[in-house]
């Protein structure tokens, strides 16, 4: 699935699957301006690292038609600000600042260009990450099916599948990588709340696809670990630091103790460019907050006694001994990462 983002020439917009209707319905979401890609962003019309970074180029795109529509004098500094506000909807995932400050650099490198002419560029360059994206997720999914066995039953947590990427997934990849070398694979879905991209995306994905799933309770990881019904864990990244530890979706951190209890493998899949080399730790990695509501009300039932708070924190941090590899789209990368991922970078 590679149509969830789309540039569409002929209303000059990207068009956007929203995820926030999945799996009741699949409706489009279009974004004319920087204020509709914020809005995206922010509200999780389109989430998952990958996507985010995809979205932002596009997004940087729709900057400079806008910019260009107002035909400002000091158009380069109304254009930076735009990218600016691109860049800070959204903290933890690394991806959206790679791609607002890949779209810089490609404007570093053409100084003398007009504003007609750098929109041109980068709506190429947009495109070239959006299918260097899915290439990306390929080869991370042959890497990491070598990981999987015939017959595991591999735990995923949040969704790290096509609606993450530009198309194939990053955890599903290795997953759909399994499955495209004959492995007979099924998979559980934690819930992921309080979003439920789990049950709601992951589940859906797989579905269409085929492949068996079945969705648990995000506290259900314990029994079905001492059980012996998980034999491998596979998750994706928003942000991995210099030493290996790891943002993901809320709840990871606490699957990745529970497989270290219990001896299951843990995987996180991510590109190269999830990979934040000037982050030094886990503890440097900003981790968003998202509106209370997300947890006080399901839908337009409220389910938390008006007036008590709640925690919402989008993501926590897995330190990166808990994690067997990191699989990206150069190979796995293995213990310990300090080296590994230096290595990687020279």
């Amino acid at each position: 699935m590679t149509d969830h983002i789309k540039y569409s020439r002929e209303r000059d917009a990207l068009l956007l699957l929203d995820q926030r209707l999945l799996p009741a319905r699949e409706e489009g979401f279009e974004c004319r301006s920087v204020e509709d890609v914020v809005f995206a962003l922010k509200v999780m019309v389109v989430r998952g690292a990958p996507a985010i970074g995809v979205t932002a180029a596009f997004g940087c795109y729709l900057a400079a038609r806008r910019t260009l529509a107002e035909t400002p004098a000091d158009w380069r500094a109304v254009l930076s600000a735009r990218l600016e506000r691109i860049e800070a909807a959204r903290p933890t995932a690394v991806n959206l600042s790679w791609a607002v400050r890949e779209m810089r650099r490609v404007w570093d490198l053409n100084p003398d260009a007009g504003l007609e002419d750098l929109a041109g560029i980068w709506l190429a360059r947009a495109m070239d990450i959006q299918a260097a994206d899915i290439e990306m997720c390929r080869a991370m999914g042959r890497f990491g099916a070598a990981f999987i066995d015939h017959g595991d039953t591999v735990m995923t947590h949040c969704n790290a599948g096509a609606l993450a990427t530009a198309g194939y997934g990053t955890a599903l990849g290795v997953i759909r990588g399994a499955v495209e070398e004959g492995k007979k694979i099924r998979v559980i879905a934690n819930e992921t709340r309080p979003f439920l991209q789990g049950a709601r995306l992951t589940a859906w994905e797989l579905k269409r696809d085929g492949i068996p799933v079945t969705v648990a309770c995000d506290n259900a990881c314990a029994l079905l670990m001492h059980r012996g019904l998980v034999q491998k864990v596979v998750v994706g990244a928003d942000r991995i630091a210099a030493n290996g530890d790891t943002a993901n979706k809320i709840g990871t951190f606490g699957v990745a103790v529970l497989a270290e209890r219990f001896g299951v493998p843990f995987y996180v899949a991510a590109p190269v460019y999830t990979i934040d080399p000037e982050t030094r730790t886990g503890r440097d990695i900003p981790i968003e907050e998202r509106d209370p509501r997300e947890v006080t009300h399901v839908g337009e039932t409220r389910v938390v006694p008006d007036g008590v708070p709640v925690f919402n924190f989008a993501f926590d941090v897995t330190p990166a001994e808990l994690i067997t590899a990191i699989v990206t789209e150069k190979g796995a990368l293995t213990p310990p990462y300090e080296r590994s991922i230096a290595e990687l970078f020279k």
